[in-house]
C-alpha cells in the first residue's frame, strides 16, 4: 500500500515538526499531514525571544523554515490535506482526509489550539481589518491610535503591556471587575499611565466598511451599551482578542479521552488508545508554548518508535 506508513502525523506546527525530525531520523516511514500552512500560530509571530538559541531577530517563519528543512531532510513525506475523519480501533490507523486516505501503524495527533474568537457580529468580516489576535503581528500597524484589549488573563496583560509601545493608550476589556492574570502582571498593568480598563464589560458588536470604525460594548452588569467610535484623524482603531483558545479536537471527540476539548496523555505523550499520542497545545497541560510543543514532539514520536519496536 502506497498511503501505508509507520507513523502518521496530524498537524506540521512545532510539535508536529518536531516529531516529524525524531521519527525520520528513527528511519520510520513517516507521513506529516497539515491542512493549512506549514508551522501553525507560530508563523505569524514577527519576534521570538524566548526559544533557546534562536537566532537575533528571529521570527516564528525563519524558525519554522528551519524545522521544516530538517523534517524534509529526514525524509519525513508532508502532504496538504485536510483529515475529516479518523478511525483507531485495530491495528492498523485509518486517516481520511479530502484528497486521500492513509494508513499508519502509530498515529501522533499534533493539531494544536487556535485563539477563541469573541463571537459577535462583525468580527468575522473585520479580522485583519482593526481585529486581531496576536499583538506582535499587528501591534505597530496601530502607531499613536486607540488600542482595545479583550480579556483579563495572562495574555491579555501581557499583550496590553506589549502594545503600549505603539499604542496612543491602551484599554483593557473585561468582563468581570478584576483581572485573572498573574499579580505581577497586574501591577505592571496598573502601574503604566498608558492602560485603562472596561470592568464588567463584553464587546457585543463591532462595525465598519473595510475597516474596524466602532464598536458596541455591553456593561455586563447594568445592561447599558455605549458605543466606541475611532477618532476622525485615524478613522479607525486596534482590537485585539485573548479570551482564550480552542483546541482543534473536533474530528477525534468520542474516540479519545479528553477534559475540556483538550487531549488526555501520560508523560509519554500516550492517550487512552494505544499507538495513538498526542503533542502540543492539543494537550491538556499547563504550560503552551514552542518550546515545550517541540520537546512533546520528541517524547511522542520516540515513544512511537518504541511502540513500533514492540509490535
Amino acid at each position: 500500500m502506497d498511503n501505508l506508513y509507520d507513523l502518521v502525523i496530524i498537524g506540521g506546527g512545532p510539535a508536529g515538526l518536531s516529531s516529524a525530525i525524531y521519527a525520520g531520523r528513527a528511519r520510520l516511514k513517516t507521513l506529516l499531514i497539515e491542512k493549512e500552512k506549514i508551522g501553525g500560530q507560530i508563523v505569524s509571530t514577527a519576534n521570538i525571544e524566548n526559544y533557546p538559541g534562536s537566532l537575533s531577530g528571529e521570527s516564528g517563519a525563519t524558525l519554522i523554515g528551519r524545522m521544516q528543512e530538517q523534517a524534509e531532510e529526514s525524509n519525513v513525506y508532508i502532504a496538504r490535506d485536510s483529515v475529516a475523519k479518523v478511525e483507531f480501533q485495530g491495528e492498523l490507523k485509518v486517516i481520511t482526509g479530502k484528497a486521500a486516505t492513509y494508513c499508519a501503524k502509530a498515529v501522533i495527533i499534533a493539531t494544536g489550539a487556535f485563539p477563541k474568537p469573541i463571537g459577535c457580529p462583525g468580527e468575522k468580516e473585520l479580522t485583519g481589518k482593526g481585529v486581531s489576535y496576536c499583538a506582535t503581528c499587528d501591534g505597530a500597524f496601530f502607531e499613536d491610535m486607540e488600542i482595545y484589549v479583550v480579556g483579563g488573563g495572562d495574555a491579555a496583560v501581557e499583550e496590553a503591556i506589549y502594545l503600549t509601545r505603539y499604542g496612543s493608550r491602551v484599554t483593557i476589556i473585561h468582563r468581570r471587575d478584576e483581572l485573572r492574570a498573574a499579580r505581577v502582571l497586574q501591577e505592571k498593568a496598573f502601574a503604566n499611565p498608558k492602560i485603562s480598563f472596561l470592568w464588567n464589560s463584553v464587546v457585543t458588536e463591532i462595525k465598519g466598511e473595510d475597516i474596524v470604525e466602532s464598536m458596541v460594548v455591553k456593561n455586563v452588569k447594568t445592561g447599558e451599551l455605549r458605543q466606541i467610535t475611532a477618532d476622525d484623524e485615524s478613522g479607525t482603531f486596534g482590537l485585539f482578542v485573548f479570551i482564550g483558545f480552542l483546541p482543534q479536537t473536533e474530528i477525534f471527540r468520542g474516540l479519545i479521552g479528553m477534559e475540556g476539548g483538550y487531549i488526555i496523555t501520560d508523560d509519554n505523550m500516550q492517550t487512552n488508545i494505544k499507538g495513538v499520542f498526542a503533542a502540543g497545545d492539543v494537550r491538556k497541560k499547563q504550560l503552551r508554548q514552542v518550546v515545550t510543543a517541540v520537546s512533546d514532539g520528541a517524547v511522542a514520536a520516540t515513544q512511537a518508535e518504541r511502540f513500533l519496536s514492540e509490535i
